[in-house]
């Protein structure tokens, strides 16, 4: 049995390496994202510095989410490297300590990180992404790496005075806040009237206040407006279910948000798959630990680190893709929502156990 000191040691090695790969992550990143934002805002007087960087780091943690399980399973890699190139897991093994004791710490540590990374740190990364929004809104820039919406999401609205057919690049403020707006506006006969583009637009009670508008009506004449108001029926919640991403939805708010979205008729499937992905995290993290030591047992006995490394690599990309089918599916409501979230955790802890088993225990 593994003593107290060792689980500790290793625990900490474990912890050193994966955390020291995800800061690594967020800082290439964060430099990217402050390249590209600094270009998208290149002359415009309010955007200094300090702000383009404030922008920059507030939205880089929900990018850097997704990268979390790769910085767990290279760093679990690099962890048993580390043991190996000072001779520690020979060590180990000649005190009757089997692969499945000195893994252990790694797989508390990466169960730990996916709690914390759930409860803790995705509100958090939420929260600081709409941070973000505001201050970019407040700049005039619709420019981003990460969009709350795909590019061209559409949505259709009906009021009293007509309808109207909108399409957006983004989304912000929890759906208030709609980005570079089009909107082909019909009459209560059904024959369009005009069409009406913008940069910003904003839910003000009943009424779409959109912001340096460009108006094109039947005659094809076009006219601009500094402020251009049409009539909507529609509420932020309601922009917020048929547009936004679920990733930018707070895991402790998505429950409510699935229920927002059945009560409204809407298919709930992309939210509700977020959810159980935020909840099997812990799992896939832990996994991850797996399947880095199954492709590093033999390094002390006979080397080929090149291998080792290819090797993790290639099992985590292909855990990526088994992943992203299943979100795929999940998200279209092809398959349960829990089943694609949870598959490829099983899945991989499973073939990670079996191999560790055929290995070391015959």
């Amino acid at each position: 049995m593994i003593g107290r000191t060792l689980f500790n040691y290793y625990a900490a090695l474990f912890a050193k390496w994966i955390l020291g790969l995800f800061l690594g992550a967020t800082l290439l990143a964060l430099l990217i994202d402050f390249l590209e934002v600094a270009r998208s805002n290149l002359g415009k007087e309010e955007a200094s510095t300090l702000t383009v960087f404030a922008i920059s780091a507030l939205r880089v943690p929900l990018i850097t989410e997704q990268l979390l399980p790769f910085a767990v399973l290279v760093g679990s890699i690099g962890a048993f490297l580390s043991l190996s190139r000072r001779s520690e897991l020979v060590v180990s093994r000649a005190a009757g300590i089997s692969v499945w004791q000195f893994s252990a710490p790694g797989f508390i540590v990466a169960l730990v990180i996916g709690i914390f990374a759930t409860g803790v740190y995705n509100p958090l990364a939420t929260a600081m992404k709409a941070e973000s929004d505001r201050i970019s809104t407040s700049l005039g820039s619709a420019a981003s790496l990460l969009t709350d919406t795909t590019s061209g999401a559409w949505l259709r609205q009906q009021t009293a005075e007509g309808e109207a057919v909108m399409r957006v690049q983004g989304i912000a403020d929890n759906g208030r806040l709609v980005l570079d707006p089009v909107f082909w506006v019909f009459g209560a006969d059904g024959l369009l009237k005009e069409r009406v583009e913008a940069v910003l637009g904003e839910i003000e009670g009943d009424r779409w206040v959109l912001s340096e508008a460009r108006i094109v009506d039947v005659s094809g004449a076009p006219r601009l407006a500094e402020r251009y108001q049409l009539p909507t029926s529609l509420t932020p919640e309601q922009v917020r279910n048929r547009l936004s991403s679920p990733e930018i939805v707070s895991f402790w708010h998505l429950p409510e948000t699935i229920s927002q979205a059945a009560a409204s008729g809407l298919p709930p499937y992309r939210f509700r798959l977020q959810f159980h992905v935020l909840l099997a995290r812990p799992l896939l993290l832990a996994s991850m630990v797996l399947i880095a030591a199954t492709v590093s047992l033999g390094l002390s006995r006979s080397g080929g680190v090149g291998r080792m490394i290819l090797g993790g690599v290639s099992a985590g990309f292909v855990l990526y893709v088994v992943t992203e089918i299943a979100r795929d599916l999940g998200s279209e409501g092809l398959v349960p929502a829990a089943l694609a979230a949870w598959a490829p955790a099983v899945f991989a802890t499973l073939m990670g156990s079996t191999v560790l088993l055929f290995r070391e225990d015959g």
